[in-house]
Order: structure tokens, then C-alpha cells, then sequence
């Protein structure tokens, strides 16, 4: 079921996506050459302390996960395609990097995500966390009143495939509010005018993967969470919470 948000709950739930936005700017200018990932989640942590918020990850449990989220940050490096656990590993120079992050606060819940490169970047890098970017742009333009599920997941795709990339086959965004995955599921491929019609009221996560090497295939890792490319090419990950207005669409995890 859908629940349609008031616009008093789309102005408490952006006030939840910018303690998102704070700790994802934080992870970021923190990243450095020998910086471990542990160090980038508590970064994060410390963002939530700050807010008085609470983390949907830490502790989260899908049926799919052998164990609990033990982080409030996800950060996959490289290969890593998305739900990156994070460990002692120290930032290489060009590494390209993934942090996804979720906060809840008075109820309401914001997740986003970003890619960069640490260090000196390599251009197939950066072409490839544009093309996240612009996916991501494509789908929130098309997330209209009147338009349906499909013309954001086809906007996505559309983006993707043009650059050559591989889309992680069934991974894609959610509907959110008061949980952090909630109805409707956001493909980030699909046929136009197809799915559910979005109306006002409406908050989905939209969030393009892309895989350089152009295959769509991954594995799970030996921590049974983080999503691995087949072929070992670089992925990239962007997110954004948005919510659907007859105004247009409201970016709630705006940096």
C-alpha cells in the first residue's frame, strides 16, 4: 500500500533528508588518501548524534542479509556495486567510492547516495559517476503528477544504456516515509506509461547503479551484503529522496 504524504509530512521528511545531506557532505570531505571506512561511518555517526536522529541501517536485517547492518554508512569502493559494509580498509588514490545513507528523524526517514573518486580520478571514472548523476536527474524530471513508475525507471535506463553501462539486474529505488523501504519498487529500467500513476503525496528513494564494464550480472561477497560487479568493473551509485508534488518534483536529501 501507497500512503500518500501531507505536505506537512513532506516538510518533516526534509527536515530528516538534510541530516542526510550533511552527513553524506561530511563522509565526503572526510575521504582522504589513508582514511579507513570505519572512520567515514562514524563521520556519519557523529552527523546523526548532532541532529538527535536515529540510522534505518544500522541494525537492519532483509531477508536476503546473513546478518544485522552493522554501520549507519554503507561506502562501497570500486568494484563494489552498493550496501558496502564498512571495514579497516584505508582509501587508495583513485579509488572510486559509493556512500549511501539513511537518517530518521521525528518519524519520518531521508536515504541518498553519491559517488566520488579519492584522489587523482580517472576519467572512465568520472564519465561514469556523470552518467549516475544524470540518470538520477532524468528519473526525478520525469517523477511528475500524471506520469507512472515506468516513465522513471525508462528516463533512467535511457541515460544508462546510451553510455553503455550495465544496470545491476532487479536492484533499483523505493517508495519511502515512515520506513525506509515502503511501496511503490522504482525500477531504473522499464517501458514508459506503464506501472503505478504517481500522484501528489507520493516520496520515492530514486536511485541509479551503473556498471562500467556494460554487463548487468553481480555477486554478493563473503560478508553476504555488499554487491560485487561479475566482471570487476567499477560501479557507481546516486540517490536522492524526492517527493511528488503538484508543484513538481522536491528534492528532500538536497546537498
Amino acid at each position: 500500500m501507497v500512503e500518500l504524504k501531507t505536505d506537512v509530512s513532506i516538510d518533516a521528511m526534509y527536515e530528516a533528508g538534510q541530516v542526510v545531506a550533511r552527513a553524506l557532505t561530511a563522509a565526503q570531505k572526510a575521504a582522504d588518501v589513508g582514511v579507513s571506512l570505519l572512520e567515514l561511518d562514524e563521520v556519519a555517526h557523529d552527523v546523526l548524534r548532532e541532529a538527535g536522529a536515529t540510522s534505518p541501517f544500522l541494525g537492519y536485517r532483509p531477508t536476503f542479509a546473513p546478518t544485522p547492518f552493522p554501520a549507519v554508512l554503507c561506502v562501497s569502493v570500486n568494484d563494489a556495486i552498493v550496501h558496502g559494509i564498512p571495514t579497516r580498509y584505508r582509501l587508495r588514490d583513485g579509488d572510486l567510492v559509493s556512500i549511501d545513507f539513511g537518517a530518521e528523524l521525528g518519524g519520518w526517514v531521508g536515504d541518498s547516495a553519491l559517488s566520488f573518486v579519492v584522489g587523482t580520478p580517472r576519467p572512465a571514472d568520472l564519465r561514469l559517476i556523470e552518467t549516475a548523476e544524470r540518470a538520477l536527474a532524468a528519473g526525478i524530471e520525469a517523477a511528475v503528477v500524471g506520469n507512472r513508475i515506468g516513465d522513471i525507471a525508462h528516463a533512467i535506463g535511457t541515460v544508462c544504456r546510451a553510455a553503455g553501462y550495465g544496470i545491476p539486474d532487479g536492484f533499483g529505488g523505493h517508495g519511502i516515509g515512515r520506513r525506509m523501504h515502503e511501496d511503490p519498487g522504482v525500477p531504473n529500467e522499464g517501458r514508459p506509461g506503464r506501472g503505478m500513476r504517481l500522484r501528489h503525496g507520493m516520496a520515492l528513494a530514486i536511485e541509479p547503479m551503473v556498471i562500467a564494464g556494460g554487463i548487468d550480472t553481480f555477486h554478493a561477497a563473503p560478508d553476504g551484503w555488499t554487491l560485487m560487479t561479475d566482471d570487476g568493473s567499477r560501479a557507481a551509485h546516486a540517490e536522492h529522496t524526492v517527493a511528488i508534488t503538484d508543484a513538481g518534483p522536491r528534492i528532500l536529501t538536497a546537498r
